[in-house]
């Protein structure tokens, strides 16, 4: 296997894999030509992700696992279940969409996830982790409903392995007695690296070691598995042997495969974590400034270590974002107070709540996206009992990974939560004002706030608060009041102008500034709402609640995301196409009150 140390600059020759149109091309191979095969795949995918950016050390580490699984099954009659999705564009590459790859996760390009639109090799839409087991168990009882024998694949990573919803399926296939096939793709990483029991246990199993503390695969077969393994999974003959053997056998059977992260690519498997997703290479010579300010989360992980230096009571808390959220300062200055939780949302939360109830101030980063997992335990367990547990909510809003990633819902979903105090800061300033707010607030507060950087506002707020419920009004006009929330300030604000209209910083989703519409609908001849979030019960439909129970006339008009899953491209332009840029702002009101 060639290693490198540097992204092709070039396209590499592919002479093999550009033979390859189907995996029923693949699978005509001679045995021998498949590590070949595996050789020009990887430096294809080096080349480009290279080129778009995208996910790229888990698609590094399976390549090879990926050639087996498709010279092995006769795809896409027998289906593959991937994980999570990181891991897919080796996939991807294989089943006729080579090509297509340089237009990856640009509007109307590929999907950086598994699609079932996309492709019919895609049997599952993911994107959130730990789903496959069930939904692949799901088809090996529907074919066995229908009299159908087509193998069923589920792929999962031993990150994805640590939420409960993985073991929920475990325990029910075994159950059921299917026929279905889960290949642990074990590389002892999720996007930080792996934490907990199940990663220890996991650590014990080595592909030839000569003695394993316990059975090898105890776990498994205690579940009612039969387990295979550990297996070198950058050794396709050894695979091969593997897979062959397994599809001979029927039942619940996994496949325990240990892989690198990064393999065939120094830089990241050397730091896994750092290159698990790759930014684009941009053209030299441009003339476009770089990028400059933090950005939100980096706004999050110095107000976390800034508050708990003046507060022993502090904790935080992540279920594996700590990279992502920015707690690598927090985790490395109070690791007595950190708290990884591994792929387990619903635990995260509940976990902080148990913490509150002993007089710990906890505070969980997690993506908007992510909450979703942990509703019930958001309502149950935090706000039904009125516990101090800060959430700081990253990813609000649009995003370049498409819809399993987009936060659109989390102003709907949480607005309607008796006792939750919902604050959407307009930008870099006004993040650390709500953040303060939010932790002196004695109950459950959610903060929420966009990936990237804000508009460049300096920070002078330090330990300062807001009062619970208050706008800010930023410019007096005439006629027509915009009331925007969170991102869409600063674009309402540029509309204003050009409208000559007033616009307020709503800050407070939940309690609204009642006081503040009252006097604006008593003086403006129409309301306009603005939000990244979808229209449907989100901030816009809690200002029209409130106005109808209280009988007034005044017309109000709704900006936001449309009622559908948006697509996957660059968040900006994405924006514009809702009309949620400030030219789009402005031209919705023109068209409304001209």
């Amino acid at each position: 296997m060639r290693q490198y140390d540097k992204l092709p600059a070039q396209r590499p020759p592919t002479p093999l894999l550009d033979q390859i149109a189907t995996p029923a091309d693949l699978r005509v191979l001679p045995g021998r030509e498949l590590r070949t095969l595996a050789d020009e795949l990887r430096a294809y995918l080096l080349w480009s992700v290279a080129r778009t950016g995208g996910h790229f050390g888990a698609g590094l580490g399976v390549v090879e696992l990926t050639v087996a699984l498709h010279y092995a099954f006769e795809t896409p009659d027998a289906a593959l279940v991937w994980d999570v999705g990181h891991q897919t564009y080796p996939h991807k590459i294989l089943t006729g969409r080579r090509d297509a790859m340089l237009t990856m996760r640009q509007q109307h390009g590929l999907a950086p996830f598994p699609l079932r639109s996309e492709s019919p090799y895609d049997s599952f839409g993911v994107g959130h982790s730990s789903t496959s087991i069930s939904a692949a168990l799901g088809m090996a009882l529907a074919r066995k409903l229908a009299g159908r024998t087509e193998p069923v694949v589920a792929i999962i990573g031993d990150g994805a392995m640590t939420a409960g919803m993985a073991f929920e399926a475990l325990n029910h296939a075994a159950h059921a007695g299917a026929n279905l096939l889960v290949v642990l793709n074990d590389n002892a990483m999720s996007i930080s690296p792996n934490v907990g029991g199940l990663s220890r246990y996991l650590a014990r199993q080595q592909p030839h070691a000569p003695e394993s503390p316990g059975i090898p695969g105890g776990l498994f077969e205690e579940l009612g598995f039969r387990y295979s393994g550990p297996v070198d999974g950058h050794d396709l003959d050894a695979l091969l042997v593997h897979l062959e053997s397994i599809k001979a056998e029927t039942g619940p059977r996994l496949l325990h495969v240990h892989t690198r992260k990064g393999r065939g690519y120094g830089p990241a498997e050397s730091n896994p974590f750092g290159l698990h997703a790759l930014t684009k290479i941009e053209p030299t010579g441009t003339n476009e400034p770089a990028p400059s300010g933090p950005k939100y989360c980096n706004l999050f992980g110095q107000w976390l270590v800034d508050t708990a230096e003046r507060d022993s009571r502090l904790v935080g808390i992540t279920p594996a974002m700590r990279e992502g959220s920015d707690l690598v300062a927090f985790s490395e200055r109070f690791p007595e107070r950190y708290h990884d939780v591994a792929i387990a949302e619903q635990h995260a939360l509940s976990l902080a709540a148990g913490l509150a109830c002993d007089g710990a101030k906890p505070v969980v980063a997690i993506y908007s996206t992510f909450l979703q997992r942990a509703y019930d335990q958001l309502v149950h367990d935090i706000a039904l009992q009125e516990l101090d547990v800060t959430l700081a909510l990253d990813r609000a809003g649009l995003v370049e990974d498409g819809p399993t990633h987009a936060g659109i819902f989390d102003l709907s979903f949480l607005r309607c939560i008796p006792n939750l105090l919902v604050m959407a800061p307009a930008d870099e300033n006004e993040t650390r004002l709500l953040l303060n707010t939010a932790y002196a607030h004695p109950g459950p507060a959610v903060v929420r706030y966009p990936r990237g950087r804000g508009p460049g506002v300096a920070i002078t707020a330090d330990r300062d608060t807001v009062e619970i419920g208050r706008g800010r009004r930023l410019r007096e006009g005439s006629k027509v009041a915009l009331l925007a929330f969170g991102s869409r300030v600063h674009p309402a604000l540029a509309a204003g102008e050009s409208l000559d209209a007033t616009v307020v910083d709503m800050r407070f989703v939940k309690p609204l500034d009642t006081e503040l519409i009252d006097d604006l609908a008593a003086s403006h001849e129409l309301l306009v709402t603005v939000e990244e979030n979808v229209v449907a019960g989100g901030a816009g439909a809690g200002v029209l609640e409130y106005l109808a129970s209280r009988g007034q006339p005044a017309p109000l008009l709704l900006l936001g995301l449309p009622d559908h899953f948006p697509e996957h491209g660059d968040p900006e332009a994405l924006l514009t196409t809702a009309g949620l840029d400030a030219a789009g702002i402005a031209a919705a009101i023109r068209s409304r009150f001209p």
